[in-house]
């Protein structure tokens, strides 16, 4: 069962991505992504609601919302931390580098993920497995080059860089993920309400700094219905995702890798309604990434 809620995670995910891109199309940076963390905290505190005016009701269908210690806040709020690192880094990126490179650079993340099962959590990897998360990486390494082709320099781009900062804290968030749900018992929605929540203050903090002061930057700022759509996206997928690692018997390392078959959704659909070019070429490393997501399933 929690591969199937790996796979609704990575269709929520494919989504979020094309919602993504074209929020922030000619757009400022920081307040787009205040915007969807604001949206995916209305979405869930919507729930929040309901639990404190009809807790039976919640109960019932399975939303109920934790008391947790001062201690576990703290753990939260580090992962806050990391993810508003990655978001900021990945929102920049996003900006200036096609959707069709930046999602294949992302789909990176579940090596990271791979290393960090082994040594953390004792994952144990087949000879199946081992093949897949290579291929998945020199696939990547084809997109490098199919990316120069598109004025795109992997070794003097600062966003390529940005990306794969993005992808690196990602993938150490994932980990950390594991630990918050299967060792603290933290349930997804308990855990997505106050990641918002602290997420939010992290971004005021830093849009009060870089943004709000300066008047041209806030008239720049243009509202699109997208950026409600990436927040509410964004928390569907971790749902699922979060309910996937509740079960004892879920690898992160697999889990990972699972999600990136939302690269089907970016480079094809998005490389169509984004006009982006070589798609065609793109579509030689899509195959190889894919290739290793299914070796990893088979395995």
């Amino acid at each position: 069962m929690w591969m199937y809620l790996g796979l609704l995670a990575a269709l929520f995910l494919g989504l979020h991505n094309l919602c993504k891109k074209h929020a922030l199309e000619g757009n400022e940076v920081f307040p787009v992504l205040l915007g969807t963390v604001v949206s995916g905290f209305c979405f869930i505190a919507s729930f929040y609601l309901i639990s404190i005016f009809s807790p039976e009701y919640a109960l019932a269908n399975g939303y109920n919302f934790q008391e947790i210690s001062l201690q576990t806040h703290g753990f939260i709020f580090i992962k806050s931390c990391i993810m508003a690192g990655s978001w900021v880094l990945a929102y920049q990126a996003t900006k200036h580098l096609p959707i069709t490179i930046v999602t294949p650079i992302r789909s990176a993340g579940p090596f990271f993920t791979f290393i960090g099962a082994i040594f953390i959590y004792k994952e144990s990897p087949n000879q199946y497995q081992w093949i897949g998360f290579f291929l998945i990486i020199f696939s990547v390494f084809l997109y490098s080059k199919i990316g120069k082709k598109e004025g795109i320099n992997f070794k003097r781009n600062k966003w390529i860089f940005a990306i794969i900062g993005a992808t690196f804290l990602g993938a150490c968030s994932g980990l950390y993920d594991k630990f918050l749900i299967q060792s603290l018992a933290l349930n997804p929605q308990t855990l997505q309400f106050w990641f918002c929540v602290y997420t939010i203050l992290i971004l005021l903090v830093i849009l009060s700094i870089n943004w709000f002061p300066y008047a041209h930057k806030r008239k720049a700022f243009k509202f699109r219905w997208t950026i409600v759509g990436v927040g509410v996206l964004l928390q569907s997928a971790d749902y699922f995702y979060f309910k996937a690692l509740q079960d004892p018997e879920a690898l992160i390392m697999l889990l990972s890798a699972i999600k990136r078959s939302q690269i089907l959704i970016a480079v094809l659909v998005g490389g169509i309604i984004f006009k982006e070019k070589n798609k065609r070429k793109k579509l030689v490393p899509l195959i190889g990434i894919m290739l290793g997501v299914f070796l990893i399933l088979y395995s």
